[in-house]
């Protein structure tokens, strides 16, 4: 490589450092302003709330929201913990909800005997509540259609 070539490069790199650093100075951390060298406060704990009733939704096609604790669920390929309860086979003598028919079909709406693996993996949709305030404002109002009173 010719040594102008070689310095021309040396100069572009540090062209772009010192600009990254200069635009570094602008960017905010979502640690806040806490600096790098002191550590960051402990983030507060959150408690899953206690079983409860059925969550109401707030809009039509809402998934369910899970009202009980997940941790420790195992979910894989080969097994998947809230069919314990929320199977057709289970649902009545666990007191749970069934699963929903939409399960049971695939991507061109064939009914399976099985849940589609697309919907086999619940927590990709239904998610447990946590007593937690919003991490943004929210003015949202369900529809009152389906707003219980």
């Amino acid at each position: 490589m010719k040594r102008s070539t070689a310095m021309s490069i040396l100069m572009i790199l540090g062209f772009g450092l010192s600009a990254n650093q200069a635009w570094a100075e602008h960017v905010e951390s979502l640690r806040g302003t806490n600096p790098m060298d002191e550590p960051a406060k402990a983030p507060q704990a959150m408690k899953w709330q206690n079983d409860r009733e059925p969550i109401s939704r707030d809009y039509v096609q809402q998934p369910p929201m899970i009202p009980h604790k997940t941790k420790g669920y195992k979910i894989n390929k080969k097994f998947n913990k809230c069919l314990t309860c929320h199977s057709w086979s289970n649902y009545k003598e666990s007191g749970a909800t069934k699963i929903s028919q939409t399960h049971f079909s695939d991507r061109e709406n064939n009914v399976l005997a099985n849940i589609a693996p697309r919907r086999y993996f619940c927590n990709q949709c239904h998610v447990p509540q946590v007593t937690a305030k919003p991490l943004v404002e929210n003015t949202f109002d369900p529809l009152q259609t389906i707003k219980r009173h």
